[in-house]
């Protein structure tokens, strides 16, 4: 046997109880670890709080004023309560301020101006969440969604074209809100009370035809 084989024997006899002891230190890492899950069975959440599981319909959606609002409010209620009607008692109340805002992205020159070709939605919901019992307001936060669209030279379908994208931001916010509540909720109690917030924009997927940015506004 060579001596670089000598010395390459001894290092790996040296190397291995480290390497042994580093892997039973991952083990039981892995071992303390728990992981709790943000759903439960049925349309349901795991409370952070008491470990209990609360069913997603137990949170009522206030009523609002515009449009856009109502756009993200009908979805949102029709995801917390999987198409059923909604409870008349609840354990959590939500209330949302949605705005929306619709700018040009893109120009050509039709005639002596120019005239956009591409817009954008930004929808922005920011909510609250409210403990029912005691009336206090446990969780705060926003998301936002921006959806592009064509502009087509008709009147008509242009204005068509941007309610339509106005209509997918809606559901797309309202399924960003869906989970920003639930995971709200998994969380221990105290934990990130009245806290802002603010997740990446989400862009969605538009139709062809349609590009869509949005954000909805009050």
């Amino acid at each position: 046997m060579s001596s670089v084989d000598v010395r390459n024997s001894g290092a790996v006899r040296f190397l291995r109880p480290a390497l042994l002891l580093v892997a039973a230190g991952l083990l039981g890492l892995a071992a303390g670890c728990q992981a709790r899950p943000l759903y439960g069975s049925g349309g349901t959440l795991v409370s952070g709080a008491t470990g209990d599981v609360t069913p997603l319909s137990s949170i009522s959606v206030k009523a609002v004023g515009s449009r856009p609002a109502q756009i993200v409010r009908n979805q949102l209620v029709f995801l917390l309560n999987g198409g059923a009607k909604p409870q008349a008692t609840t354990r959590y109340s939500v209330g949302l301020n949605v705005t929306s805002e619709t700018s040009s992205a893109a120009y050509v020159q039709r005639t002596s101006e120019d005239e956009p070709t591409a817009g954008a939605v930004t929808m922005r919901g920011a909510y609250d969440i409210t403990d029912t019992t005691t009336g206090q307001v446990i969780r705060t936060g926003s998301r936002q969604v921006v959806s592009s669209f064509d502009v087509p030279r008709q009147q008509f379908s242009a204005l068509r074209a941007e309610r339509d994208a106005q209509e997918r931001a809606g559901r797309e916010l309202a399924e960003l809100l869906r989970l920003a509540i639930a995971q709200d909720l998994s969380q221990p109690a105290g934990f990130g009370a009245k806290s802002s917030v603010s997740a990446p924009i989400a862009e969605v997927t538009p139709r062809p035809g349609n590009q869509t940015r949005g954000s909805i506004a009050n």
